[in-house]
């Protein structure tokens, strides 16, 4: 009986990291964005990564079960570029990283993020385009992307968030031409301004200017 109890207690022993280590993969992905950005004015300095979880770093927030739903970095001065470890961040509710110098694709992992209610990435430097996965989200109510230097068109995909409540796509490089269906019935055309090559609402029966070859 002595050696079973022994046995059992080892095993648990052996067992026991795997679940502080399970917590922080949360921790790992917010750290793998803190390795890809410079922070000139140390608004990372709490970041932590020998913390069993990241709830005690500042600009995160954090559930009852320690999970993170908010990151709060907006003006924070940071350059560099996102990564796609952010998708791992199932319970994050909102992604706030407007005005800074952030460069480089937004990552498609983004539509990973199924609790996501709020993506605030504008007034960056964002190139490449609009990721189609953006469409997954089915509690998005605010997407704004404004003020990047954002290309190609606007995916037909994302008419299906049946949440979304405020879209700005205005000031970037974005062509052919907007939805009008779906979630998009409702949004002026004060949501895609100021993007040069941005042809006007699609015209639902006609020919698209996106599929004409004048959009690259």
């Amino acid at each position: 009986m002595a050696m079973w109890v022994h046995l059992l207690t080892t095993a648990l022993i052996l067992c026991w990291p795997l679940t502080p280590t399970t917590a922080n993969l949360e921790g790992d992905a917010l750290f793998a964005l803190r390795r890809a950005v410079k922070d000139p004015n140390n608004v990372l300095q709490s970041w932590d990564p020998t913390l069993v979880d990241p709830c005690t770093w500042f600009h995160v927030t954090c559930d009852a079960d320690n999970r993170v739903t908010r990151l709060d970095l907006g003006n924070a001065n940071l350059i560099g570029s996102l990564v796609p470890e952010l998708g791992k961040l199932e319970r994050l509710q909102y992604l706030e990283l407007y005005i800074n110098n952030l460069t480089g694709s937004i990552p498609k992992e983004l539509g990973g993020l199924k609790s996501l209610v709020s993506l605030d990435l504008y007034h960056n430097n964002f190139t490449g385009s609009i990721p189609s996965s953006l469409s997954n989200l089915p509690n998005l109510k605010f997407l704004r992307l404004n003020g990047n230097r954002l290309t190609g068109t606007i995916p037909r995909q994302l008419t299906k968030l049946g949440s979304l409540k405020i879209l700005d796509v205005s000031d970037n490089d974005l062509c052919g031409t907007f939805p009008t269906s779906g979630s998009f019935s409702k949004f002026s055309e004060e949501s895609f301004k100021n993007n040069p090559r941005l042809e006007g609402p699609e015209l639902m029966g006609f020919v698209r200017y996106d599929i004409t070859g004048s959009c690259k």
